[in-house]
């Protein structure tokens, strides 16, 4: 007889936590506490680490898929374009506040008053008054002149700044695409590995995901990393442009005023819950766990507001790449988004966003399975689908009860990883009305979702396995022995 995977429940909440792979937690069996703790996706930072070492990652996290009978996303982060000053004499220099500092094309080693930038891009294209932004924002200095060959700068904040630190352009768009030699050969990489979901960072404008949809070639799904300023004038067509979007709140908290990212923050997540895309906040979310076991209070606060605004996803970055307390992270947030999420108030709040149905059938359907779910005493929504889709729609209205998404394709299964809502499980594909709702009733019991007596909305398209074809919406009372019948 073949050995039974081990038991795994649903989460109990709709949000989903994407935890970030490193050092401190790339080893199999801290992978799979970290799973067991409530990961339901990983990130692969590409600016980090060997290829080696990342596929040993991604072969770890394929191993946990079947161990455990459960999709599992995979999100692949490529770098990016990084701006960085160059050289100096002795490895650093002081900056003096409201002192003069060039920065020019020459490539001899600087000093307390220059240093080079080797990004020639950058020259004729800023302007008196705009601010260039030094080693995370540490140093900041202001444009008083600029040409071809030198932009002389005044600056606002001083300090010690050494080789190779990175700058910040909040004010201008940078004519460069947001992919570089590096991050395409990690994209080939990646998408040979198999994951699910490519990030793109240093997106300024949508024509900068057009070629990474060109290299992906209708591959995997595209997440554009919203952390320059200037994607937020064009946010609508990013987010038309990408299959989910992720508030880099780390370069964002850089390039504008800190005040200033908490809104930008709510407005981003609405205008991607909007279309019915996912949306992942990320950075500096739990981030003194890093080094103590306990979050701080203000910490907690910010996982829950974003839980409280709908997010799909909240994510942990170093906490779990390279903190001392991995698995406690994943646990308190765990548990912050299950309080939040059984608060009387919670639904009214995710449901102040108003998402009006498109003028679709599937739109309707979706709407209307809310409607029910919030009227009859509903243990979960049943959703067949082959692309994601219906799920997508279903996810946008934020139903009060769990999502059980049933697809024959593990593509889209690991792909609903990041929705809201969504428990995915990939089955073999169904051929009429009688078999989709003993299906659905089956694995309903099978994943804990519901018992005898329980009702359920089956949610699906006929004819059966053509995409787009949402159209039928029923209720059913699962007997309870649906599974004995079967054999199991």
């Amino acid at each position: 007889m073949a050995k039974s995977a081990p038991k795994l429940d649903p989460r109990g909440r709709k949000v989903k936590i994407l935890a970030t792979v490193g050092p401190a937690s790339r080893s199999p069996e801290m992978l799979a506490r970290l799973f067991k703790a409530g990961v339901d996706a990983f990130r692969v930072n590409m600016s980090h680490g060997e290829h080696a070492d990342h596929a040993q990652t991604i072969e770890t996290i394929r191993t946990l898929e079947k161990r455990f009978m459960r999709p599992i996303a995979i999100l692949a982060d490529l770098q990016g374009p990084k701006l960085r000053v160059g050289k100096f004499k002795d490895g650093q220099a002081v900056i003096r506040h409201s002192g003069h500092f060039t920065l020019d094309r020459n490539p001899e080693p600087g000093d307390d008053t220059r240093v080079e930038l080797p990004h020639p891009e950058l020259f004729g294209l800023l302007d008196k008054g705009q601010r260039l932004l030094i080693n995370d924002g540490k140093i900041r200095l202001r444009v008083i002149r600029a040409d071809e060959n030198e932009i002389l700068c005044s600056a606002e904040v001083g300090g010690v700044i050494s080789d190779r630190k990175g700058v910040n352009v909040p004010d201008a768009e940078v004519p460069i695409p947001a992919l570089t030699d590096k991050d395409r050969k990690d994209l080939a990489f990646a998408m040979a590995q198999g994951v699910d979901w490519i990030g793109l960072s240093f997106v300024q404008r949508p024509e900068d995901l057009a070629e990474a949809r060109k290299l992906m070639g209708g591959y995997g799904a595209l997440c554009a990393k919203i952390e320059k300023p200037m994607a937020v004038h064009r946010l609508d067509e990013i987010i038309d442009m990408s299959d989910g979007i992720m508030v880099a709140r780390g370069d964002l908290g850089v390039e504008l005023e800190p005040q200033e990212v908490p809104p930008l923050q709510k407005k981003i997540v609405n205008a991607t819950r909007l279309k019915g895309k996912p949306v992942i906040v990320a950075t500096q979310m739990l981030e003194s766990m890093i080094e103590s076991p306990a979050p701080t209070r203000a910490e907690v606060s910010d996982v829950a507001n974003a839980v409280y605004d709908g997010a799909d996803c909240v994510m942990l970055s170093a906490e779990t790449a390279a903190g001392d307390w991995p698995e406690e992270a994943v646990t308190i947030m765990h548990k912050i988004a299950r309080q939040v999420e059984t608060d009387e108030a919670y639904l009214d709040r995710v449901r102040f966003l108003d998402t009006p149905p498109d003028a679709t059938t599937a739109d309707a359907l979706a709407h209307a399975c809310m409607t029910v779910a919030d009227t009859v005493p509903i243990s979960a929504i049943t959703v067949f689908t082959g692309s994601g889709s219906t799920a997508r729609r279903v996810a946008r209205e934020r139903p009060s009860v769990p999502m059980l998404v049933l697809t024959p394709s593990m593509k889209t299964a690991r792909r609903l990883g990041l929705l809201w809502g969504a428990h995915a499980v990939a089955t073999k594909d169904i051929g009429s009305f009688e078999e989709m709702i003993a299906k659905g009733k089956r694995m309903a019991l099978r994943h804990g979702f519901s018992a005898a007596g329980s009702k359920l909305i089956a949610l699906a398209g006929v004819p059966f396995g053509t995409p787009g074809s949402t159209n039928l919406m029923h209720v059913v009372t699962v007997s309870g022995d649906e599974l004995d019948k079967h054999g199991g």
